[in-house]
């Protein structure tokens, strides 16, 4: 399927830098970007779904989950990054 978007110039040379840095397409690139890009939402979305499935009014638990919480949310900041 072609589509057509609009990008800023800087991001756009950087697209194209990595591109022919590893002798692949611009199409390529952005479908890997767009593919990791939703696996992470569908990763979120299970997380939540399963702090929701935990509920607990246990201060102790509460204290854990935010815990976990912060430690998945700095693992997908580094990985972003």
């Amino acid at each position: 399927m072609k589509t057509a978007i609009s990008i800023p110039d800087e991001l756009f040379e950087e697209l194209d830098k990595v591109s022919k840095q590893y002798r692949t397409s611009r199409s390529h690139v952005i479908t890997l970007a767009i593919r990791e890009y939703l696996d992470r939402i569908k990763s979120r979305k299970l997380l939540e779904d399963l702090n929701a499935s935990f509920v607990s009014d246990s201060p102790e638990e509460r204290k854990i989950r935010e815990k976990g919480k912060r430690h998945y949310a700095g693992k997908v900041l580094k990985e972003r990054y």
